[in-house]
């Protein structure tokens, strides 16, 4: 959670509005998902401290704002790292009621990330986000980006379930219910992942290697999240045109061929679409199988990921071809 302060005077400092970053709650820079025993490349990954430590660097460089972390080990490297950035960083998490009102205090406004993934738990993240809205409404904060999702379950009528978006999709509608100025990022696949848990694996029966993520010949959005924060800082600066919004961020979307194509075409190897289906997805037997088949089904649907918006809020955003030739060298087990 990455608060944005003030405004607020120091000596020789310029008068600059506060806001408050959360980072995730261990202050690692990635929380990502724990490792599956015998899993397939279509694991999941998340990073929301990865989104917060994007969204610092993008505040502190726009020099109109002081950050603020909340984290629960100030002691850790990673908090370390955010006071040599100049922010200033304090305990607490996103269970604890009074630390959340501390962090908030004096702010102008607040970017916030919950992490599913630390826990399993919807109804946990649920609670979480739900304290903070309640906190910003009670302390009069001005604008709090959330990294939202949809609420999956709601919008299929309860045919899918995908509680890691589910969960984020009901505290965007609480916080705009109980009428705190809120503007929700609904953020496409990492392309971080493609580094992690979607690497190609070679194929048991040739010479080439394989994506297996269940899209069929659907396009799937992606970013990647170190552009993030150039994104959610243009959404602080224009509140008039962004509170009250869901603003879906995309730098394209492409075939899992053409995820595909680009790799084999950086990296030099013969890699292909695995063509799996969702539902033999769900039959390999890892723990979120099913929720990850769902997440596919949902992303099938094309929800609304705007290319053009993000690239005008981001004019630096990087294309999956970019991204993966400055990374080539998570890839060279490949």
């Amino acid at each position: 959670f990455n608060q944005f302060k003030g405004p607020e005077t120091r000596a020789g400092a310029s008068l600059k509005k506060k806001f408050v970053l959360w980072t995730d709650a261990s202050g690692r820079a990635c929380e990502s998902q724990p490792a599956l025993p015998n899993s397939p490349p279509c694991g999941f990954q998340t990073c929301p401290g990865a989104q917060g430590g994007s969204v610092a660097r993008a505040i502190l460089e726009s020099k109109k704002f002081a950050v603020r972390a909340l984290t629960r080990d100030v002691t850790k490297p990673k908090a370390q790292a955010l006071r040599d950035l100049g922010i200033e960083v304090i305990k607490g998490d996103l269970d604890d009621e009074a630390s959340v009102e501390a962090a908030l205090k004096g702010t102008y406004g607040a970017f916030l990330v919950t992490n599913f993934w630390e826990h399993f738990s919807k109804e946990k993240e649920v609670c979480q986000g739900k304290l903070v809205a309640d906190a910003a409404k009670r302390l009069g904060v001005k604008h709090v980006v959330f990294s939202g999702l949809e609420n999956v379950k709601r919008l299929s009528g309860g045919k899918l379930e995908v509680p890691h978006f589910d969960a984020k999709g009901e505290v965007e509608e609480y916080f705009w219910s109980i009428g705190v100025p809120m503007t929700s990022v609904r953020v496409a696949a990492y392309f971080e992942n493609f580094l992690t848990t979607w690497k190609p694996v070679k194929a048991s029966d040739g010479d080439y290697y394989t994506l297996a993520i269940p899209m069929g010949d659907v396009p799937m959005d992606g970013i990647s999240v170190a552009d993030v924060g150039a994104v959610v800082c243009s959404i602080f600066n224009s509140p008039e045109e962004f509170v009250g919004k869901a603003v879906g961020l995309s730098a394209e979307a492409l075939t899992i061929q053409q995820y595909a194509d680009v790799l084999s075409k950086v990296l030099g190897k013969d890699i292909r679409d695995a063509k799996m289906t969702p539902e033999a997805y769900e039959k390999l037997g890892i723990p979120v199988g099913k929720e990850i088949a769902n997440m596919c089904r949902f992303y099938q649907t094309r929800p609304d990921r705007d290319v053009k918006l993000t690239h005008r809020l981001n004019p630096k955003v990087k294309s999956f071809s970019q991204f993966i030739s400055e990374n080539k060298g998570a890839f060279k087990g490949v």
